[in-house]
């Protein structure tokens, strides 16, 4: 999945935003909070949370990684996204944005 095409799928959530942060990150939030972000230098890589029971898994599956900064909040990091199908990354996109989006205050949910 290209960022043009996984672009397209985030901005499919929603109240879904998206930014650069960081100078070469693309952002995917929603009531400003992350729950996607992709690199945008070379070779493409993607963070996202995943449910605690699975964290542990995903971290020791070939192509995951703990996310850099943030694997404390159970993201973790895809290395390569070739590794995993186009369904299988829009799955664990779509976790990741009802993780986050539970998370978010009435207040804010309210005004998405």
């Amino acid at each position: 999945m290209i960022v043009d095409e996984l672009r397209k799928y985030c901005r499919t959530l929603p109240a879904a935003t998206e930014e650069i942060k960081w100078g070469n990150d693309l952002c995917f939030c929603v009531g400003g909070k992350m729950f996607c972000v992709v690199s945008l230098t070379s070779p493409l890589g993607i963070s996202f949370k995943v449910k605690d029971d699975d964290f542990d898994e995903m971290v020791n599956t070939e192509g995951f990684m703990p996310a850099p900064y943030i694997a404390r909040y159970k993201w973790v990091f895809l290395q390569n996204v070739h590794k995993v199908s186009k369904e299988k990354l829009e799955f664990y996109i779509k976790q990741s944005y009802d993780l986050v989006k539970l998370k978010l205050s009435k207040k804010v949910l309210s005004r998405l």
